[in-house]
């Protein structure tokens, strides 16, 4: 799981990025705004990256998909791609514990034939 989230939240990161340049045409927000919140989001996705097994970080990733998708009021192309990422959120959540659960099957079977 933990590599399958990492990899959504890498594609976040960059994202994010260049929604900030978007932003920064707004005429009614300073650059100094956009790039403090951009860059809080940013770090928080690398920080989930760290965090993603440990109780709470898959439900920090969803209200980070959330901020995502609330961002397409100040970018309005953010409600699309949030909801793309919140969509790969969930794939990367879902089958990474399936792969999980497979591995940890196939090793008590290893243990018990072998």
């Amino acid at each position: 799981m933990r590599t399958l989230c990492a990899s959504t939240l890498i594609g976040e990161f960059f994202v994010i990025g260049f929604a900030g340049l978007v932003a920064m045409k707004d005429p009614d927000l300073s650059m100094a705004t956009v790039w403090t919140v951009c860059g809080i989001a940013m770090v928080l996705c690398l920080l989930l990256c760290g965090v993603i097994t440990r109780p709470g970080g898959v439900q920090l990733g969803w209200a980070l998909q959330v901020l995502l998708i609330a961002s397409g009021f100040v970018v309005p192309v953010m409600f699309f791609l949030g909801a793309v990422f919140a969509a790969l959120w969930w794939a990367s959540v879902h089958y990474g514990r399936k792969v999980e659960e497979a591995k940890a099957r196939f090793a008590a079977q290893a243990e018990v034939g072998g």
